[in-house]
This record gives C-alpha cells, sequence and structure tokens, in this order.
C-alpha cells in the first residue's frame, strides 16, 4: 500500500516541474533526429545517382517519400498514442527508423531504397516525432508554448549537424557503412521514448490514452440492440459499421471542417500548394552547388548554416509571435515569411559562388524560421482545439502529397532541361504564389466577417429599439442585452 501511494503521488504531481524537463530534453533530441534526418539527405544525391545510375528524378523519390511519410502519417499515430500511449508510439518509430536504414545500406536497387528509408524510416520517423510533441501537451500546462519554441531547436541542431555527420561518413566509409551507422544512430529515438512515462491526471486516469468522444455513444448503441433483440438484422449491423466509420474518418480528417470553416479551408489550400515547391531547396542545394564546382566538404556545409541560424532564429519567432499584439494576424506574419522564402531563391539563379550561396542561405533560414514556427500556431488561431487534433490530420495528409511530388516533377524538368536553375524558379513560384493566395485570401475574409458582424450589430441595435418602443409587462427581461453571437466558420 505505501508503495502504490507513493506511485500515486509521483503520478500526481504537478506538470510544468521535475520530470518534465528531462522530457523537453528528450523532445529535442527526438526532432533533432527525425525532422532534421532529412536534411542530410542531398549530401548523398550524386553518390546514389552513380551507384544506381539513376536520373535525377528516380532520386528525388527517395527523399520525397521519406518527408511525405513523415508528414503524412499523422492520422496512424494518433491512433497509435490514443491506444497505446506516446512511449510506445516513439520507441516503435525509433525501432522501424533503425530498421529501415539498416535495411537501405544492403540496398541493390533506387526501388528498394524507396521502401527501406523512404517508407520505413519515414514512417519510424513520424511515430516519434508526433508522439514526442504530443506529449509535450502533457507534460507542460502553463510552459507550453515555451516547451514548444524549446523543442524545435532540436530541428535546427539536426539541420545544423546532420550534412557535416553526413559528408565526414561519407568520404571515410562510403554511403552504405554511413546508413548502416544512421541506424544505430536513429535507434536512440527509443531511449527518447523510454523517458516518456505516462503522465497520470489528479484523478490517477492516464492521460496520455484519452477515450475517444463517441465510445460512451456506441456502448449505449451497443446496449441498445441487445436489449431490443437477440440478434441484429445484418442491415442494421452493416449501417452501425457505416456509421463507426464515418466517425472514424469525421474524427481523424476534419472533411465537415475544410468544407465549413473558409479560413481552414484557405489555409490548408495554400499550405498545401507551398510545398510544392518549400522542399526543393533542401534537395536540390547541395547538387548545385557541387556542379557549379564548390568543393563537396563546403557544400554541404550551405545546409549547416542553414540549421546555425534556425537555432536562434525559430524559438525566438515562436514566441514572439505568441505575443497577445500578433493576435488573429499570424497567417500575416506566415505569409510574409513564405513570401520572403520565395523571393530568396532568385539570389541563386543570380550567381552559384560560394560565398554568394551563403548569404541565400541565411536569407533562406530567416525565412523558413517563421514558417516552421507559425505552421502550427496559425493552424490553432484558424480551428477551434477541440477539433484541431482531426484538422491537423487532413493538413498534414495533404502537405505531404505535394511533398512527395514536387521534387521528383522538378527533378524531372533538370533532367529534360539540364539546368539547375529550373529549381529556384519552380521553388519561387510555389512559394509566392501560395503567400498571396493565402495574404489576400485572409484579408478579404477578415473584411467580410467585418461587415457581418456590423450589420449584425445594427440589426441587434434597430431590434432593441423597436422593443423599447413598446414596453410590455416583463419589464427585466427587456432591458437584458442582447445575446452575443460568436462566428467560428463562414
Amino acid at each position: 500500500m505505501s508503495q502504490g501511494g507513493a506511485a500515486a503521488r509521483e503520478a500526481n504531481k504537478p506538470q510544468d516541474q521535475g520530470w518534465a524537463w528531462m522530457v523537453l530534453l528528450a523532445a529535442v533530441l527526438l526532432q533533432g533526429l527525425t525532422l532534421g534526418f532529412p536534411s542530410c539527405i542531398g549530401v548523398f544525391f550524386t553518390d546514389l545517382q552513380h551507384e544506381f545510375q539513376a536520373s535525377n528524378s528516380e532520386t528525388s523519390w527517395f527523399p520525397s517519400i521519406m518527408v511525405a511519410v513523415l508528414h503524412g502519417g499523422g492520422p496512424l499515430c494518433s491512433i497509435l498514442v490514443k491506444r497505446f500511449g506516446c512511449r510506445f508510439a516513439v520507441m516503435l518509430g525509433g525501432l522501424l527508423s533503425g530498421v529501415g536504414m539498416v535495411s537501405s545500406s544492403f540496398c541493390k536497387s533506387i526501388n528498394q531504397l524507396y521502401l527501406t528509408a523512404g517508407l520505413i524510416t519515414g514512417l519510424g520517423s513520424c511515430f516519434s516525432f508526433q508522439a514526442g510533441v504530443t506529449v509535450l501537451g502533457y507534460y507542460f500546462v502553463r510552459w507550453r508554448t515555451l516547451a514548444n519554441a524549446i523543442a524545435s531547436t532540436g530541428v535546427s541542431l539536426g539541420f545544423t549537424l546532420w550534412p557535416l555527420l553526413s559528408q565526414y561518413l561519407l568520404d571515410e566509409m562510403g554511403w552504405r557503412n554511413t546508413f548502416l551507422i544512421f541506424g544505430g544512430i536513429l535507434l536512440n529515438c527509443c531511449v527518447c521514448g523510454a523517458i516518456m512515462r505516462p503522465v497520470q491526471l489528479a484523478s490517477g486516469s492516464p492521460q496520455q490514452s484519452p477515450k475517444p468522444a463517441e465510445e460512451p455513444g456506441r456502448r449505449a448503441e451497443g446496449a441498445q440492440l441487445s436489449n431490443g433483440a437477440s440478434s441484429p438484422h445484418p442491415e442494421l449491423q452493416q449501417q452501425t459499421r457505416r456509421t463507426a466509420c464515418f466517425q472514424m474518418l469525421q474524427k481523424y480528417l476534419a472533411f465537415d471542417i475544410f468544407c465549413q470553416n473558409k479560413g481552414y479551408q484557405i489555409y490548408t489550400i495554400g499550405v498545401t500548394w507551398m510545398m510544392m515547391g518549400f522542399a526543393l531547396p533542401h534537395v536540390y542545394l547541395v547538387p548545385y552547388a557541387i556542379q557549379n564546382g564548390v568543393e563537396e566538404r563546403r557544400a554541404a556545409l550551405l545546409i549547416s548554416v542553414i540549421g546555425l541560424i534556425n537555432i536562434f532564429i525559430r524559438p525566438l519567432t515562436g514566441l514572439l509571435s505568441g505575443h497577445r499584439v500578433f493576435t488573429g494576424r499570424r497567417i500575416y506574419l506566415f505569409s510574409l515569411a513564405a513570401l520572403l522564402c520565395g523571393l530568396s531563391n532568385f539570389i541563386c539563379v543570380i550567381s552559384a559562388e560560394f560565398s554568394v550561396l551563403i548569404i541565400y542561405c541565411v536569407i533562406l533560414s530567416i525565412a523558413m524560421s517563421g514558417i516552421g514556427a507559425l505552421t502550427f500556431q496559425v493552424l490553432m488561431d484558424v480551428v477551434e482545439m477541440d477539433r484541431f487534433s482531426s484538422a491537423l490530420g487532413l493538413f498534414t495528409i495533404l502537405e505531404s502529397i505535394t511533398l512527395l511530388i514536387g521534387p521528383p516533377l522538378t527533378g524531372l524538368l533538370v533532367d529534360i532541361t539540364s539546368d539547375f536553375h529550373y529549381v529556384f524558379y519552380n521553388s519561387s513560384f510555389f512559394l509566392i504564389s501560395a503567400a498571396l493566395f493565402m495574404g489576400l485570401s485572409f484579408c478579404a475574409l477578415e473584411k467580410k466577417t467585418k461587415l457581418k458582424e456590423a450589420s449584425k450589430v445594427s440589426l441587434d441595435n434597430s431590434s432593441r429599439y423597436q422593443y423599447n418602443e413598446m414596453p410590455t409587462e416583463p419589464q427585466a427581461e427587456s432591458q437584458s442585452p442582447p445575446a452575443v453571437m460568436y462566428i467560428t466558420s463562414i
């Protein structure tokens, strides 16, 4: 009993202190190991092309699949977290990532690399990353914004260290042995997951395994069926299955929000379009620099420069955007960052000298920091928090589609034209057009909302004036203020 009481007291300790900071450290490492890892793939681009005699388009499918699965596996990760908890999902992801990279070191064709490093490693990284972000919401309440800002520095650390380590190992022992070592490094996600022990609510129920909202309804429905008939009709069973399937889709893929909420609709379409060009510099910057005479070690350093600046700018941007001055205006900051990211690509078109590319990386990194820090904050602004997880599921799946097809299509264009400049032209086109679309659309939507609110206020005032002109017996009711209506979707 004494041991059980001690365990209960340990589980019910307040959040934002003690072990929570160890979990935050594990989350920093997780984001560096998972989100930061795809940044080093460009270092191996030329070697993989020569090894498998593949074109630019064929080779670019490998990082595209990895990044797309990393972002698009969110709903599957949510199911794992709800059923088994964050610790299990993180450790399973680490195991899959390690096995995927070890298997990649034995691949004999580029198609096998798509399966091992692309699909398996990408899925493992998705489980580890998204479950690691989720667990921070359980461990932190008061300092949640700060915790997420600190955790995001892990991505920047990964961007800085992975390319340097990749280039060193590639020069020393080749890409196959490097992938084998990477498998061992990614297994450290399991260690990070082991640190993330389950959190308990004050009542003693695990907070990491919330019950689905519709579960009581299903139990009641089952009770009604059992009382009404001993053997339900097959058509009724089929209808029940369809209802459960629809509820599952609505829970993890918020199509209803997409159809009803104009802000979510605009933002999802804009980000999905933007992702067609967002990942292109990460994949093709190193090959582009090498083709233009930059030494391989210095070319790998370009990606590290982007990550190094992200370490300082990303958390600063996240904290700054959390200020009340920017409440309701973060979408414009996001659009501005996307616009700057698109305009910076023209620097590479002007010159491919190393010093010019360094300037490009500095400006690109500042813009990327804004995009990375604001992506989910803007989504929280346009969607109610009780539907955020399902809105996030649809959001990540749609953006993963364009992350998947963007680099290969651009690689095909480069193969046809033999001109790497089209990489940066394409990236600028998608980023700038998406930024203008989101900024102008939200501006028009805001004006439309203000007009509706103004007309609503005028109607309320006129109706109250008419009511006061003809007083009736319940005087107290006539003096009560009109009800306020909050418009959450247009």
